[in-house]
């Protein structure tokens, strides 16, 4: 039977497992001309699968409702009527949750296991990587010395982020939420100190502990209150780079936070949001770079790859309460 994951409801605060449905139906799935078919081998489960979930204006349209869900995907092409593909090819895109379906073939790239693990192109060589380079170098422009801090530093897209900005010779402070993730990111990540926020009463002095002469560069992937806690302590012309803000993903109130405006003016600050695709005109060079540095081992990466496509949801829920280290990715 193949099987697909649709969202049968709109989440109200932390999604549930009854917010996700899941569909059989005969595997039988024919292709015509132009088509191929595809056996999904890794799904990529990642925060802004949330904000798609709400039925609010953002970035990209939201889910409909008892349709599947989608993200990004690697998956196996099983028979092909399109010459861009040959069986037996793996292709990385954004594809629905199922076990298998039919694709014409646009926007789906071809990867090789030969060059680096399927599940990296989900990673480090893919969105997340991008995602991590483009914002630190576009919005960011690390300097060599500099003070870079990065929030949810232990996840898919901070553990990237320290790594480059210590490859580019800066400083680079951490914060997470356990003391495992502050040990992970000091030791194989390289992270010049961590902080965990879970553990620490005073946000705002421990940030200012950590990092003494400043922060240039905030890489944000939280939001809330830990980001308020960096204001205080940005530097004279300090660039803070909106990546996410998963605290408040799930919030069914408004958030309410410090004004931003006084820090911002106070230091000639620039903050900024982006989403990876505004630099897509740069993924073929930002990948070029990354698979540099990981083929030197320069660049490492973690992942937690949870076994089994019906686990899917679960990974996605996970995701919220912080069980993944680095990139959560299933393994169908």
């Amino acid at each position: 039977m193949n099987q697909t994951i649709l969202l049968k409801n709109r989440p109200q605060g932390t999604p549930q497992l009854s917010d996700f449905e899941f569909q059989k139906e005969d595997k039988d799935l024919q292709i015509s001309e132009g088509e191929i078919l595809l056996e999904t081998k890794y799904i990529s489960v990642d925060p802004y699968l949330r904000g798609r979930m709400s039925d609010a204006k953002s970035y990209v349209p939201p889910f409909n409702l008892n349709e599947p869900i989608s993200s990004g995907v690697v998956a196996q092409v099983k028979a092909s009527k399109n010459d861009k593909f040959k069986e037996g090819d793996y292709v990385s895109g954004s594809l629905e949750w199922k076990t298998e379906q039919v694709s014409n073939g646009e926007g789906l790239t071809k990867v090789s296991e030969e060059q680096a693990p399927l599940s990296a192109y989900l990673g480090v060589l893919g969105m997340t990587g991008l995602t991590a380079f483009l914002g630190l170098h576009e919005i960011g422009k690390p300097k060599a010395g500099e003070t870079l801090l990065v929030s949810g530093a232990a996840g898919a897209v901070g553990s990237v982020v320290g790594q480059i900005g210590k490859i580019l010779g800066l400083r680079v402070v951490g914060i997470a939420g356990t003391d495992e993730k502050v040990e992970l990111l000091k030791t194989d990540f390289g992270f010049d100190d961590v902080i965990n926020y879970k553990t620490t009463e005073d946000m705002t002095q421990a940030i200012k502990t950590a990092c003494p002469d400043g922060v240039d560069v905030y890489f944000d992937n939280v939001g809330g209150s830990i980001s308020d806690s960096a204001l205080f302590s940005i530097n004279r012309f300090a660039r803070l780079i909106i990546c996410g803000a998963i605290s408040v993903y799930n919030s069914t109130e408004l958030p309410t936070g410090v004004s931003v405006q006084p820090f911002l003016v106070k230091n000639s600050a620039l903050m900024q949001g982006f989403i990876v695709s505004n630099y897509a005109d740069k993924f073929p060079e930002a990948i070029k770079q990354l698979s540099e540095w990981v083929s030197k081992g320069e660049l490492k990466y973690k992942e937690t790859i949870v076994e089994g496509f019906e686990n899917t949801p679960q990974a996605f829920i996970d995701l919220f309460s912080g069980k993944n280290k680095g990139k959560m990715i299933v393994k169908a």
